[in-house]
């Protein structure tokens, strides 16, 4: 069975490419002539500009290409844009065969004489076989965005780029997220997993604090239970020291282990000053200090 490209067999798609290249360059040449008119309305002059002379009226550069789009039906950015691509690209260093959009995109190499060289020497395309310019091909060179992402970096900047507003990249993340491979992969990154904790966190606090405003009588109990697992903690602490301090009689603590438990003991005064002050002010903060202490540090 004869291979199909479309609707069309080999040998027809063969024609089609041939004639269709004819008019490419048909168009090519008709857009670097366009931006040779530009050029010769408004050659490209070094920071100052033209001076007008006795008796001229001179049109700023804008001006004269917005006039000149405006009476051959183009837009004023393609008119720029042919002028640029034109400048770059004097005629006798125009490739014949390669396309004025790969030269478009080959102009974003600065320096002439590379950018001359780099037209020259085609990189080879794997489809075909041959080594010849393409679109993509120019647009790998100079690190622009292909239209048809080969690597895995091509396609994670086009994914980028179509998910570049929060509302959009939400939906794709949580769609990705349900492939249990893609999920495992993802927690594995650490910077990823404290990002997804931390907006769970974020999370559950707004969610609680929704259900508290709607609740009244949740707040009321969040109250209670505070309460008494302050009292709680207290009552477990005396109860401990009660079981362990009589446990511990007759018994000779060395200089590093009377340390160790002074030093608790100076972590257990500053947690109590530290509860009785919230009791009785109501604010709960710590400062830096303290906190250390409570640390152990």
């Amino acid at each position: 069975m004869a291979r199909m490209v479309g609707q069309v067999n080999a040998q027809r798609y063969a024609e089609l490419v041939a004639e269709a290249r004819n008019l490419v360059g048909v168009v090519s040449r008709a857009q670097f002539r366009i931006g040779e008119c530009a050029l010769e309305i408004e050659p490209l002059r070094p920071t100052g500009g033209a001076h007008p002379g006795p008796g001229e009226q001179l049109f700023s550069v804008a001006e004269s290409l917005a006039q000149f789009a405006d009476d051959i039906g183009l837009s004023v950015r393609t008119v720029e844009k042919h002028r640029t691509v034109a400048a770059r690209w004097p005629e006798e260093h125009r490739r014949e065969g390669v396309s004025y959009e790969v030269h478009r995109v080959l102009s974003a190499i600065e320096v002439d004489k590379d950018r001359w060289a780099m037209i020259k020497r085609p990189p080879l395309d794997e489809r075909t076989g041959t080594r010849r310019w393409t679109a993509d091909a120019a647009k790998r060179l100079v690190g622009w965005q292909v239209g048809r992402p080969k690597t895995v970096q091509e396609k994670v900047e086009a994914i980028h780029d179509l998910a570049s507003s929060d509302e959009v990249a939400a939906v794709v993340t949580t769609d990705f997220l349900r492939r249990p491979e893609v999920a495992s992969r993802t927690m594995a990154d650490t910077t990823a997993r404290h990002a997804v904790n931390r907006a769970q966190v974020d999370h559950s606090r707004q969610a609680a604090h929704v259900v508290r405003q709607r609740t009244p009588e949740l707040r009321r109990l969040e109250h209670t239970a505070g309460f008494m697992e302050l009292v709680g903690a207290c009552t477990a602490f005396v109860a401990t020291i009660g079981r362990a301090v009589p446990a511990s009689r007759g018994q000779r603590f060395t200089e590093d282990e009377a340390a160790t438990v002074h030093k608790g003991a100076a972590r257990v005064r500053a947690a109590v000053d530290w509860l009785e002050s919230a009791v009785d002010t109501g604010n709960t903060s710590l400062d830096q200090g303290l906190a250390k202490l409570l640390r152990g540090e």
